[in-house]
């Protein structure tokens, strides 16, 4: 009996193996995997050194990953699988070849036990920098039928791209819970609130990713955004993210996440903000800005994900 004499037997040996495989999701995922791994290291010719560089670099991902952050979920996002498997698996294909989808990344900062807050009030618990930004909601179904009592979560940065959770916002004297909400649509769908403009900020960079980032002489930064996770039994939950269509990053964002469909503009007002405006935004320039949303929940399971930090 013969051995393997080149590249192509050895892949065929190795699918064979994998077609063997008794769960058939499990047996279709190996064999594609290991076709395009193995098709990916002939198309590059792969060098013994860079084959070891790579496994080292892997490995040094799982390495630094730990409950308050994942590296290879970073890189996922900075290759932009994470952005490919949400258009993959929600919303509806358009003629022009596009995907809408209000779905979108969840990000590292999701907490549980946002505070409850009553639709049209203020999410900044303490002095907040940035201007005032006033931000009206709808949650609808995929007809386009408003859909009530949808429990949904907000969260931010503020205009320094600081999440309240973070060590830097700590060490400045951020209030546990700012920028943060919990809100419930009434009959018409909507929901709304004051925040502040927040402002777009970079991907940690001090490992792996930071490595891929520099060697291609790309920027780390993310465009401003505000998050949202809607859910509802009967509908599967929404993660999503609402882009400020100003930010000089929209179309270079490092995580791929900024899509045409989630991009909104927030609208510029000269003058004092309204008297129910948070006195609390800490830029009183005699502007502040707004944004009209609506969102899509799909027909599903209503399952809220694990806090990437607790």
């Amino acid at each position: 009996m013969s051995g393997i004499r080149n590249t192509d037997e050895l892949t065929r040996a190795v699918r064979a193996v994998m077609r063997r495989t008794p769960e058939p999701r499990l047996r279709e995922i190996m064999d594609s995997l290991v076709s395009h791994l193995h098709g990916f290291v002939k198309d590059v010719q792969l060098t013994e050194d860079e084959f070891r560089a790579a496994t080292a670099l892997i490995a040094r991902m799982g390495q630094l990953t730990n409950e308050r952050h994942n590296e290879v979920v970073l890189m996922a996002g900075s290759l932009g699988v994470s952005s490919l498997v949400c258009l993959l698996n929600n919303g509806q294909a358009q003629a022009d070849g596009s995907v809408s989808t209000t779905q979108n990344l969840l990000g590292p900062f999701w907490r549980v036990g946002s505070p409850r807050t009553a639709s049209g009030g203020s999410i900044l618990r303490c002095p907040t920098a940035g201007e005032p930004l006033w931000v009206q909601a709808r949650v609808v179904d995929a007809d386009g039928r408003p859909v009530p009592g949808v429990e949904v979560d907000v969260w931010q940065c503020d205009a320094e791209g600081h999440y309240e959770n973070q060590a830097v916002a700590r060490a400045k004297g951020m209030t546990d819970m700012n920028l943060r909400g919990s809100f419930s649509t009434d009959g018409d769908g909507r929901f709304s609130f004051w925040s502040v403009k927040p402002l777009g900020y970079p991907i940690p960079t001090d490992g792996v990713v930071g490595q891929l980032l520099a060697a291609q002489g790309r920027h780390p930064f993310r465009p401003a955004h505000v998050h949202v996770l809607a859910h509802k039994a009967g509908y599967k939950t929404l993660i999503s993210q609402v882009y400020a269509h100003d930010d000089p990053n929209l179309a270079t964002d490092a995580q791929f996440g900024a899509t045409d469909r989630l991009t909104a503009t927030f609208v510029r007002h000269s003058g004092p903000p309204p008297p129910e405006a948070p006195r609390e935004a800490s830029v009183q320039t005699g502007v502040w800005h707004s944004v009209d949303f609506s969102f899509v929940l799909l027909a599903g399971e209503s399952r809220l994900p694990k806090p990437p930090i607790l």
